[in-house]
């Protein structure tokens, strides 16, 4: 591999960015590309499929044989509210290859005897997510009822680009949170990301029940998620 494309490629995937390194097997030249703005073409069809479906392999495009090597980022799930829906979540999410971290102010309930092994953040969302930011590769499942601790991590998701965005509530509770994120800035556009009431709409009773279908939206979501076009990476 040239350093150069060594070097993006370690900045890529440091800053969460999904890239493809594209190598011409008959010349072993190679260039780095991510997710991004337009590159058009027949290339560019097939990087957003390799993007979306996460397989490197090769592949015949204009007469020229080259190998796609997809490096994307660990998919993971950020859940506000260390709540029985989470417990629940913890267990199924890994199963499903998501690293999962959980986030409750309320120490009542964010305890390392409820959430074992969890990555558990006992402190407010504004202050956790600092130095762990919300990307592109992030689902935030807010599920605490409580609008002092959902709505801001909800608003940050939205504004990060997160590819699944869900909360908890009624249709009343989530009117009502839509009048709050339009207050503070946010368009109809982006609410209308929202999973709300959140998961696919399976029936669920339980909490187990719930955290099954919060999960499949949120692999929903993953797989069908409106995946950019794609630019070569700046150094």
């Amino acid at each position: 591999m040239n350093l150069e494309n060594l070097a993006r490629l370690n900045k890529a995937r440091h800053q969460r960015q999904a890239c493809i390194l594209v190598t011409d097997l008959s010349t072993g030249a190679d260039r780095l590309v991510i997710e991004g703005e337009p590159l058009d073409g027949a290339l560019g069809a097939e990087l957003g499929r390799r993007f979306g479906s996460g397989t490197s392999g090769s592949v015949e495009i204009e007469g020229q044989t080259l190998f796609l090597n997809v490096h994307l980022p660990p998919p993971s799930i950020v859940v506000i509210g260390a709540v029985h829906i989470t417990q629940a979540l913890q267990v199924m999410a890994p199963v499903a290859g998501f690293d999962m971290r959980v986030i409750d102010p309320r120490t009542a309930f964010a305890t390392p005897e409820r959430f074992a092994g969890a990555d558990l953040v006992a402190d407010w969302p504004e202050d956790a997510l600092k130095g762990r930011p919300l990307d592109a590769y992030t689902a935030l499942v807010a599920v605490t009822h409580d609008p002092k601790i959902d709505d801001f991590p909800i608003i940050e998701a939205l504004r990060a680009g997160c590819f699944y965005v869900g909360a908890l509530g009624s249709r009343k509770t989530h009117g009502r949170r839509v009048e709050r994120l339009l207050a503070e800035g946010l368009t109809m556009e982006q609410i209308g990301r929202i999973s709300a009431p959140i998961g696919l709409d399976i029936g669920a009773a339980t909490p187990a029940e719930i955290a099954v279908s919060v999960l499949a939206d949120i692999i929903q979501a993953l797989r069908r998620r409106k995946r950019s076009d794609v630019t070569e990476i700046v150094a």
